[in-house]
């Protein structure tokens, strides 16, 4: 079993930035590939970003693409999500997720084994 936190969610101004953690203490996520996703108030669980798959690309939605970066630091055990020009429809409850998912289940809630419980991004001018 591993156990998931994820911090750095709060209240930020259209525009501005955000970065995001996701450790697992006590566990190595060096095996796992580790994925963001988002959920809004009504709308279902999506897809933002993974950091790398198999030590290949990098892979984000296009709704993000170009404004958000997945990192890891491995020494750390932590994944992490920068958010950039933050938009209010990036608002949500941000979920980081590991696994081993195959390259057609990547972006799937399906792919995941393991989850965090979300921490709550809000984006307003």
């Amino acid at each position: 079993q591993v156990h998931l936190e994820e911090s750095g969610g709060k209240w930020v101004q259209t525009g501005g930035s955000l970065r995001l953690s996701c450790a697992a203490p006590g566990n190595s996520l060096n095996s796992y590939t580790v994925s963001w996703f988002r959920q809004a108030p009504g709308q279902e669980r999506e897809f933002v970003g993974t950091g790398t798959w198999r030590g290949r690309n990098i892979y984000y939605s296009d709704s993000v693409k170009g404004r958000f970066t997945v990192s890891r630091d491995n020494a750390q055990n932590t994944v992490y999500l920068q958010m950039n020009n933050l938009k209010p429809d990036d608002t949500a409850v941000y979920f980081c997720a590991a696994g081993n998912p195959i390259l057609s289940s990547l972006r799937t809630i399906a792919g995941y084994r393991y989850w965090g419980q979300g921490t709550q991004v809000t984006v307003s001018s």
